[in-house]
């Protein structure tokens, strides 16, 4: 599609028409980018920019910069925010150069700003103590299951999905083990504790067989619900929810939280980063290299509220 002329306003316009008629892009999607790349418009208006041939590198750097600092019309933008506006406005230059509109891509070199890692929630110990203890208040068929499930996702380190997907036979007997089937169908073998075995062996034997009478077919699945089916991730984030809000703990808990929280546990424990990591089933320690991190924090706030020289 020609542009005519390298004017800010003719060209935003043009660029919106070949998003919407050969792209196909919703309203929505269109007036996100309107916004975005009116706020640039208006930056470079301030310069006394109408001409897109004038504008470099460094201006479109600038305009990262001042995205991220607000002025008096507009509010500071997150990384994430400011990092979607300049992707707006890097598709629109190499559009343009694409286009022949402008002799070279100004905006290529310009990078996102980084965004800080988020760092995986943990709960402390005695709040998961307390949430696996609220699980299995009582001593009914579903307090068994419940509790045996919790221990499960904190016990392993398991993933919802994996705990979910555990067959009886994936708990091998008498080696104090569990096979876990993770992303890609990658099965890795993970040591059973005591507390998740005396828990598993307790659902087992006084809860399952009650709940796989309600089945129309004998079902392989470790957790069964009510029907005698295969419990869902649906269902046991239900459940711990449910415990949560028993325990009293206040934090969004979620089965992931969990599986955090095991990994910060034993890296606080003194646990090796590559244990975790196999424990985990993650591929790369990169991913697993992220919980050092809490637990540096950790150890940093403690340094300087306990060393009398710390500050």
């Amino acid at each position: 599609m020609s542009v005519p002329g390298a004017g800010t306003a003719r060209a935003i316009d043009a660029w919106l028409v070949h998003l919407e008629v050969e792209r196909g892009l919703s309203r929505h999607t269109l007036a996100a980018y309107h916004r975005d790349l009116r706020r640039y418009a208006d930056f470079l208006a301030a310069r006394g920019i109408d001409d897109l041939t004038r504008v470099d590198e460094a201006m479109i750097t600038d305009f990262l910069a001042a995205l991220r600092q607000g002025d008096a019309e507009h509010r500071a933008l997150a990384a994430t925010s400011a990092g979607r506006t300049l992707v707006a406005v890097r598709t629109f230059h190499r559009f343009l150069a694409l286009d022949g509109v402008l002799p070279s891509d100004p905006a290529r070199p310009v990078s996102p700003p980084q965004t800080a890692a988020r760092l995986p929630k943990a709960l402390p110990l005695d709040q998961v103590e307390a949430i696996l203890d609220a699980a299995g208040v009582g001593d009914t068929t579903a307090a068994l299951r419940d509790r045996a499930l919790l221990e499960v996702l904190y016990g392993l380190g398991a993933r919802v999905s994996e705990a979910t997907g555990l067959d009886v036979d994936d708990i091998v007997p008498g080696a104090g083990i569990v096979r876990l089937r993770g992303k890609g169908g990658k099965e890795r073998l993970v040591p059973l504790g005591s507390y998740a075995g005396a828990a598993l062996d307790a659902y087992l034997i006084r809860a399952r067989p009650t709940l796989a009478v309600g089945g129309r077919s004998a079902s392989p699945a470790l957790f069964l619900n009510h029907r005698g089916g295969r419990l869902t991730r649906q269902g046991a984030w239900g459940i711990l929810k449910a415990a949560a809000d028993r325990a009293g703990v206040r934090a969004a808990v979620t089965p992931h939280t969990l599986r955090h929280s095991f990994a910060t546990h034993l890296l606080q424990g003194g646990a090796d980063v590559r244990i975790v990591q196999e424990l985990l089933g993650h591929a790369s320690v990169t991913t697993t290299q992220i919980y050092t991190k809490v637990t540096i924090d950790q150890l940093r706030e403690t340094y300087a509220a306990a060393h009398p020289r710390a500050r």
